[in-house]
């Protein structure tokens, strides 16, 4: 199966002699994204881990609270920013309510980067579609940025997000930013019957909304995350506006544990999420076990 990059190994110095032992992490600082999600903004404890840690947009990590245990998330900051890195998540287990009790200046652990990742270099040039739905805005949210940094380099830019609710629209500040440059095109949407007496934006759900917008889709590259339904029918629709498959991509985040194949839980017939992916194409999608 083709894939659009190679998985990467980590670039963490403490990784040399423990694969399981993560880097200390500082949170710098805490943004309330929407109800139950945050965002961490991570600064390396150790110099040594700093200066040898790179990542590429797409890639992700696993994040640890010492006596709770770790869970995995996608680095949502920029390949572009690398000074820290940036996580996203939503309270719904066990490490992520132990994470939503921390404070600035409380130390985590962080094991990573892990996985292959958006082969933006490839892209130059061309005309590029974000779509993602929700939670799922993070990892585009990374390759946005990533893009944005050198935005010289690429044609159009479309963003379309949305989520059930208003309240529930992660990274308010960054869509309002997004929504006043010049150079891209937000459309922002909710679910009927998620909007607010003063909303502004689109009210539909995601695939409809990008099947109604009249996007581009000769020489133009789509990112897409977002719900396992919403993907599904983003697909369909994408596919039916006459988009390649080869030309859109997503990112599998699901089911993953360990992060180094080791354990089994995220493999699909013979494809592990964390060392094959998570970024692929949906040509490559098309072609793994329909149990994912």
């Amino acid at each position: 199966m083709a894939e659009p990059q190679s998985a990467i190994p980590s670039a963490s110095a403490s990784a040399a002699e423990n694969i399981y032992k993560p880097a200390l992490m500082r949170i710098a600082a805490i943004t309330d994204e929407a109800p139950l999600v945050r965002t961490f903004r991570l600064e390396f404890v150790e110099a040594a881990d700093a200066e040898g840690f790179s990542f590429q947009a797409g890639q992700f990590g696993e994040y640890s609270v010492f006596g709770a245990g770790e869970s995995t998330f996608c680095i949502a900051s920029p390949a572009t920013r690398p000074d820290a890195i940036e996580c996203t998540f939503r309270e719904a287990g066990r490490v992520t309510r132990a994470l939503a009790k921390c404070e600035v200046g409380e130390t985590i652990g962080f094991r990573g980067p892990y996985g292959n990742h958006f082969p933006v270099d490839e892209w130059e040039g061309k005309k590029l579609l974000f779509i993602a739905g929700g939670i799922g805005l993070p990892p585009v949210r990374s390759v946005i940025w990533t893009c944005l940094d050198q935005r010289e380099r690429f044609g159009e830019v479309f963003i379309v997000y949305g989520a059930r609710t208003v309240a529930d629209l992660v990274y308010k500040r960054e869509l309002a930013e997004w929504d006043a440059r010049s150079d891209v095109t937000l459309i922002q949407t909710v679910d009927p019957g998620g909007e607010t007496p003063d909303w502004k934006g689109r009210i539909g759900f995601v695939p409809t909304v990008v099947e109604e917008s009249e996007l581009p889709t000769a020489d133009t590259v789509a990112v897409l995350c977002g719900p396992p339904i919403m993907i599904k029918f983003t697909l369909a629709t994408l596919k039916q506006m006459g988009f390649p498959l080869e030309a859109v991509y997503t990112t599998l985040e699901n089911r993953m544990k360990c992060g180094l194949g080791k354990c089994g839980r995220c493999n699909v017939g013979p494809f592990y999420v964390c060392k094959d992916g998570p970024v692929l194409t949906a040509a490559a999608l098309a072609e793994l076990p329909m149990d994912y």
